[in-house]
């Protein structure tokens, strides 16, 4: 009795002892196997490396704490879970710690307020549609980062995120938690925010026009203006410049600073309309020449690699326009083909999960062989029934009184946005002026005739970045709203993209691109089953214990039986 005694001691000593030592094994290494089909639960490298080269501990305090509804719940579970990962990931590095700031007396609540408005956290009021009706909250959703005397805030819910209802919006907010947590931790970890610049001073944008822009930009970076005239030299902390939408000629001066800007490794988005065309100004004369705009890039942008052509390119698979059709007034919506909408084809970062973009009265693109080994990748193309048109054709709504022809829209693929990745010739080999060397010896710098390894993107459309304006507010619109169908494309998601994936050195567009499919419940389907998974969910777990109870008692009887 006393052998049996000791070896059943010695069998629980050895069963809480593995258990211990696997306790701490799972402490000391975290390692789980993410089956989802979109590797929802798998950080990106980038994401991995910036975690790696802390060095020290990072507080995260989550201002999402409190009674939710379940959208809401949801997103608490997935700031929970991701910031779980980083802290396995970075070895402890990241504590954290969720608090209600609605909790409390009424004194203390208004001056947590305050103190939270102080680093720009404002509340949200946002409504909830669940099967009860629907609910409104007012929320935190914002975690505030620490990291060596330094903080960040991140923002978990995009005021403009793409989507018709609340669970499309929470979803698309869900998606970008790793991105906007890894941004926060790399800006933190470089002491400042990047700066982006517009160039101003040949009727670009204006600043009403590119303000929603702006806006989704100022979460990441530094914005502001850049007037070319002004300077003599583009500075190396503007790590991408923006040239939207210029109407009046780029003189030598503006281009040597623009080429010696790239030449020491600048980035450049360049949304440029070949043709001036407007929808507005069609409207006003029954037959409408578009004439091409006199920026004087063409040899520029040649030397680079692209030429944008002096056409427009028409495509079945376009956004609508309203338009009259009786004397009552009374408005239907007709397929506008100048206004293409381009589903990217390509597995790349930067467009990477998204959907449609609308393009405004495009141009074709051509590569063309340059002197550099230069890497075109085609971004936006139009479908398999493009077509080109001249600048020479009149334009008019006449058009949209018949039936397109699909044999006449037999241009497939047509490029509109092109990434250049490579090292660049200069445009100004052999052409440097005794002008542009004095610029050079003001700041102290030497003629380059290529390129450091560098980027730049070419958009054949200027409006790609301008939303609609609505002529009610005097407000515009969400930039990618299409206010005629009532839907949101998403041009201002291919937009950051493209600013994260060209001063990224670091590959943390990765995280940005990932997708996290929305799953939802059938509500309906769900009241009218709710007795049935009640019953099952509490049925079956009683049913498997009698089974077992009953083979349990027979095996135990055979046992003893014997």
């Amino acid at each position: 009795m006393s052998n049996k005694k000791q070896q059943s001691f010695f069998q629980l000593g050895l069963v809480i002892g593995i258990a211990i030592f696997l306790n701490i094994l799972g402490n000391a290494f975290f390692t789980h196997v993410d089956l989802t089909e979109d590797k929802r639960f798998t950080l990106a490298n980038p994401t991995k490396q910036i975690l790696n080269e802390l060095e020290d501990v990072v507080y995260v305090e989550v201002l999402l704490e409190g009674k939710f509804p379940a959208g809401f719940k949801r997103l608490q579970r997935s700031v929970k879970e991701l910031i779980e990962d980083f802290r396995s990931e970075s070895g402890g590095l990241i504590e954290y710690s969720f608090i209600d700031p609605n909790k409390g007396t009424v004194e203390n609540v208004n001056l947590r307020r305050e103190e939270l408005a102080k680093d720009g956290i404002v509340p949200t009021n946002l409504r909830i549609k669940d099967k009860e009706g629907t609910a409104e909250r007012l929320i935190y959703p914002y975690a505030k980062l620490s990291y060596r005397n330094r903080t960040a805030v991140v923002d978990f819910l995009d005021e403009e995120a793409k989507g018709s209802n609340p669970d499309e919006q929470l979803n698309y907010s869900i998606s970008l938690l790793e991105y906007n947590f890894a941004n926060a931790l790399y800006k933190l970890n470089i002491g400042a925010k990047e700066v982006i610049a517009f160039s101003v001073g040949h009727g670009e944008l204006s600043e009403r026009e590119r303000a929603g822009f702006v806006k989704s930009m100022r979460a990441y970076y530094e914005v502001g203006t850049f007037n070319l005239d002004s300077a003599i030299v583009i500075p190396q902390d503007v790590k991408v410049l923006i040239v939207a939408k210029p109407k009046t000629p780029f003189n030598d001066r503006d281009k040597f600073l623009l080429d010696q800007y790239v030449m020491n490794g600048g980035k450049v988005i360049w949304m440029i309309d070949r043709l001036n065309v407007e929808l507005d100004s069609m409207r006003r004369t029954n037959n409408y020449v578009a004439r091409d705009y006199d920026l004087d890039l063409d040899g520029l942008l040649f030397k680079y690699g692209v030429r944008v052509n002096p056409d427009l390119v028409l495509d079945l698979q376009c956004s609508r326009i309203p338009m009259v059709i009786d004397h009552t007034g009374k408005q239907e919506l007709f397929k506008w083909y100048y206004h293409p909408v381009a589903v990217p084809l390509v597995n790349h970062p930067m467009v990477k999960s998204l959907d449609g973009i609308n393009l405004f009265f495009p141009s074709s693109i051509d590569t063309v062989k340059t002197k550099t080994n230069i890497k075109k990748t085609v971004l936006l193309s139009s479908s398999e029934y493009g077509r080109l048109q001249p600048n020479i054709t009149r334009l008019n709504f006449e058009i949209l009184r018949y039936e397109p022809d699909p044999s006449k829209f037999n241009k497939p693929d047509i490029p509109v946005a092109v990434l250049l990745e490579g090292e660049f010739p200069s445009f100004f080999e052999n052409k440097v002026t005794q002008g542009m060397e004095d610029m050079l010896v003001q700041i102290d710098q030497q003629f380059k005739m290529q390129s450091v390894p560098t980027r730049m993107l070419v958009v054949s459309d200027g409006d790609v970045g301008r939303p609609f304006f609505n002529p009610i507010n005097g407000q515009f619109f969400k930039l990618g709203f299409n206010p005629y169908e009532r839907h949101t494309f998403d041009n201002k998601d291919f937009l950051l993209n493209a600013v994260e994936y060209l001063k990224d050195e670091v590959g943390i567009i990765e995280a940005r691109s990932k997708e996290v499919k929305l799953r939802l419940l059938d509500t309906t389907q769900a009241g009218e089953d709710q007795t049935f998974w009640q019953l099952f969910n509490i049925g079956l777990p009683l049913f498997f214990l009698v089974v077992f109870g009953f083979v349990y008692n027979i095996l135990r009887k055979r046992k003893y039986a014997r």
